[in-house]
């Protein structure tokens, strides 16, 4: 699999005809092309687009590129149902698309509250009175009063474009030609004078298209056929389709190709064509100006375009400054009209944000344009809609929601590769008038991803078995006190990011991690103070013939680590490590001695000096440099005078004991210990916890900005990658511990995400959600249109259907026996209760049945996409899962929901 995979992406790479196979077709432009007739006058000039419309409406009628129809379905479906009737063919096709749009149009609109973007304002009014001069009526007889506020959006939008015509006019009308009423179309010299040296109208096929039928220009339609001849050599194109955007930026297609590889995990496959990419936008770059431009067309993807090449240029370590990305922070007119249509810069000012997430210090254009993109994201998320639900995402919405909720010190990469692969259609880019274009990647990058993520998981759970052989074995995990945390310490060392996959240095950080848990355990609740201050004397002299019972077990354990450490890194680069590991222990050891001496005394330190002892106390130093001397002997020497530890390691010790402390405070004060927390409320008078914890984070913002600055510097210290990957391992593991709850306490917080990470297997390649199945559910939870769905496997055409719905008359008993007995199903069921207080509620029950009679390959499957499937229905109050009827009784439901 790697060897062909490998040749097709390096032909992605080097070839620009196989590049452009990524761009998928456009059922929208095709249909415009499809309209245009031959010089003859006799009939279409393209038919082959003709009988392409024709054989490529869906089972539920629209036209489009998404199996989730939104805006893009309308105005496919409005264009294809124009050429179809154009030249009097398909009336069984036109009838069909009709009745999705009259049972559809309204709740598409719905979800986005009025604020639809701009291109649609523009296009979808023109569309429909198009579509009504011809006798097509397309909505319900009783009209869409959403229409009537869009219609009002486009004439605003047509006074503006007649009244601001300056230095930033708004988005060329022009460009949406084939939408424009006649009294609003530019005169034939202004169209023509707009046409691009191929002979487009901002390559854009639709426009064109309408261009050379209005104007006949020989230029459109040469552009027209050679497109179209080009086009039929795609490799991913079928015969008469095109694209929405011909030709393409080739560079902006490969840089969205080595994003898409980062997030399947793949991208180490490809380092050698990544690099030759990198290098090549790289001197771009640094030789090229900022070219700012002045067409508002253009000003979505060129952001784009600049945040994806800045994002990635930093995250291979190139020395980018972020000066050319920003300029468009400069003009207060620009800022305002992405302000004034957000959602038509979504995606531009989703690549701004991702950018800023690797910001270094004192970077303020960066941090100026984060603070303006999020302002933008977070108008583009509505809660309601105008009928008062909950607002259903576009896939797009619900990249950028999770973008927002997990920076980048915070994500955990094997379960960013796990969602992504699942989640993944495509790739959506931000590129041609309507701004977003899923591309299509071949199918063996996916299957690639698939196995490679496989594959991890194997080892992943190998070692995890391994490692608690080695605790038990060690005696660590039969002393029979202290926290057993030999997967979270696992999970610590492997999730955050993904090193090199047939090495030990992650079993290293774990065994360095459960043994300072055990340690830390020992010297905070079982061991008496005479015990304690004769380990440490132990420890510092490496001594431990006369220690006894718990404290001769976690002597002998260090002291064979780093004997093992010691063997690995000599065979690794022949020099001696041993010492530096011993004294990085002795520093460890001295401290937590300390911390007890403290506590025992009721002492309460000043915060320098808390922080003196307590960054070497919370130990990630001794986690994460061992392992890092295995693959280079020396650290960075670029330390204050008198310290050990490099500028990276002191940094991660201060970011982690400072993490350690917000989520731990109350734990601790319970306990009658102080830690960082409440000695800074102390030392500040008229300070309260809450200002403590926002002072916390103020400084963890920039100290976390530093580290990241000297992760990203490909010279920093002469160390290689994997030495500064360890360290980003261990703090990102901190961060995910205890940025908001201490995680690593709590017996639940991280099961589910082990869970995903060792043990489920990926959903089943290709299953997908039927359209019926979410928009019955949403008839379900927004309309009361029925009692209960339920919903099966069809394994032939790998979807979920909807297989039967019950009435809002039928009863609890009538949904279970509507349940097969022997077989595997989904259900949702809407629950109707009273309250002790007498109020009338409801709640709805997703269900996953899979009795103990049923096919072994049916419980998988409907194991494997539940997940998937339950992801897609937004709304659910409670999960229950049953083998038998007993755990999904009546009882059962109304406990839960009591």
């Amino acid at each position: 699999m790697e060897i062909n995979c490998k040749e097709e992406v390096a032909l992605l790479f080097s070839d620009d005809t196989y590049c452009c196979s990524l761009l998928p077709p456009s059922a929208y432009d095709t249909a415009w092309v499809a309209m245009v007739g031959s010089v003859a006058g006799a009939g279409p000039l393209f038919p082959q687009c003709v009988r392409w419309i024709i054989a490529n409406q869906s089972r539920e009628g629209f036209w489009g590129e998404s199996d989730q129809p939104g805006l893009d379905s309308i105005t496919a479906t409005l264009a294809s149902l124009l050429a179809l009737s154009r030249w009097n063919i398909g009336r069984a096709n036109v009838q069909r698309g009709l009745e999705y749009l009259r049972s559809n149009v309204e709740k598409i609109l719905a979800q986005w509250q009025g604020g639809v973007p701009r291109w649609f304002a523009v296009i979808f009014p023109g569309m429909l009175e198009q579509a009504q001069s011809i006798g097509l009526s397309v909505l319900p007889h009783d009209g869409v009063r959403l229409v009537d506020d869009i219609i009002f959006r486009r004439r605003s939008i047509f006074e503006d474009s007649r009244s601001t015509d300056g230095d930033l006019p708004p988005l060329s009308l022009t460009m949406f030609l084939e939408a424009l009423p006649p009294s609003r179309r530019p005169k034939n010299e202004a169209i023509l004078a707009q046409l691009m040296e191929d002979g487009s109208l901002f390559q854009s096929p639709s426009a064109t298209a309408a261009a050379f039928m209005i104007t006949g220009d020989a230029r459109c339609l040469k552009y027209l056929q050679d497109m179209m001849r080009r086009c039929s050599n795609s490799i991913s194109l079928s015969i008469g389709t095109v694209p929405s955007v011909f030709p393409v930026d080739h560079n902006l297609l490969r840089l969205c190709l080595v994003d898409h590889l980062r997030r399947l995990g793949c991208g180490e496959f490809f380092e050698e064509e990544i690099k030759d990419l990198m290098d090549h936008n790289f001197r771009n770059w640094i030789e090229q100006h900022q070219e700012q431009s002045n067409k508002n067309y253009l000003l979505q993807e060129q952001i784009y375009r600049d945040s994806l090449a800045f994002q990635l240029l930093r995250a291979y370590g190139y020395p980018v400054t972020p000066r050319k990305l920003c300029w468009f922070m400069d003009d207060k007119e620009i800022l305002m009209h992405i302000m004034e249509n957000h959602n038509e810069f979504m995606g531009a000012m989703y690549g701004v944000y991702r950018a800023a997430q690797l910001m270094f210090p004192k970077e303020v254009d960066l941090q100026n344009a984060k603070q303006f993109s999020l302002k933008v994201l977070r108008k583009c998320f509505p809660d309601k809609d105008l009928q008062g639900n909950c607002k259903a995402f576009t896939d797009l919405q619900k990249q950028i929601a999770h973008e927002l909720e997990h920076p980048w010190l915070l994500r955990m990469d094997h379960l960013e590769h796990r969602m992504y692969i699942e989640r993944n259609k495509g790739y959506l880019s931000c590129m041609g008038k309507t701004n977003t274009c899923m591309l299509s990647y071949p199918k063996f990058l996916m299957q690639l991803a698939v196995e490679n993520f496989t594959n991890r998981q194997s080892v992943y759970r190998n070692e995890l078995l391994e490692l608690k052989r080695w605790s038990e074995e060690s005696g660590l995990s039969k002393m029979g006190f202290g926290r057993q945390k030999t997967e979270y310490c696992y999970y610590s060392a492997t999730v955050p990011t993904c090193l090199p996959l047939h090495c030990d240095l992650r079993k290293i950080v774990a065994k360095c991690a459960i043994l300072v848990t055990f340690a830390d355990d020992f010297y905070d609740e079982k061991g008496t103070q005479i015990e304690l201050e004769t380990l440490t004397e132990a420890v510092n002299r490496w001594e431990g013939d006369n220690l006894r019972s718990h404290s001769k077990v976690i002597f002998d354990t260090l002291d064979a680590l780093v004997d093992e450490i010691e063997s690995k890194a000599f065979l690794k680069h022949g020099n001696p490590v041993k010492e530096a590991l011993r004294d990085m222990w002795r520093d460890a050891f001295k401290t937590w001695l300390k911390e007890s001496k403290w506590s025992v005394c009721k002492h309460a330190p000043s915060t320098k000096e808390y922080m003196d002892v307590a960054a070497v106390s919370v130990a990630i130093q001794v986690m994460t440099l061992p392992a890092c001397y295995i693959t280079h002997p020396k650290a960075p020497v670029d330390s204050k005078s008198g310290s050990r530890y490099c500028k990276m390691t002191e940094l991660a010790m201060l970011c982690a004991r400072l993490l350690n402390d917000i989520g731990s405070y109350q734990r601790e004060l319970e306990d009658g210990k102080l830690n960082f927390v409440p000695l800074y409320v102390k030392e500040n008078v008229g300070y309260c916890i809450d200002d403590s914890i926002e002072h916390i984070k103020r400084v963890l913002g920039k100290m976390g900005k530093e580290f990241v600055e000297l992760f990203l510097n490909q010279d920093y210290g002469g160390v290689p990658r994997v030495w500064k990957e360890l360290h980003l391992t261990t703090l990102k593991a901190f961060w995910m511990l205890y940025e908001s709850i201490n995680k690593f306490d709590s017996p639940t917080a991280l099961l589910r995400a082990i869970s995903l990470a060792f043990h489920e297997p990926l959903a089943p390649f290709g299953i997908l959600v039927a359209e019926q199945s979410k928009s019955t559910f949403l008839e379900l939870q927004r309309k009361k249109a029925h009692r209960y769905v339920i919903f099966k496997i069809d394994e032939k055409n790998k979807e979920v259907i909807v297989e039967k719905t019950g009435a809002q008359g039928e009863s609890y008993d009538d949904f279970t026996a509507a349940i097969p007995e022997n077989d595997c199903r989904y259900a949702v069921y809407d629950y109707d209760f009273v309250t002790e207080d007498n109020c009338r509620k409801s709640k709805i029950f997703f269900i996953a049945w899979a009795p103990s009679t049923s096919r072994i390959r049916a419980k998988m499957l409907y194991a494997t996409s539940k997940d998937r499937f339950r992801h897609e229905l937004d709304g659910i109050h409670y999960e229950i899962q049953a083998t038998d009827p007993t755990e999904m009784d009546l009882e059962v439901l109304r406990d839960r929901a009591n």
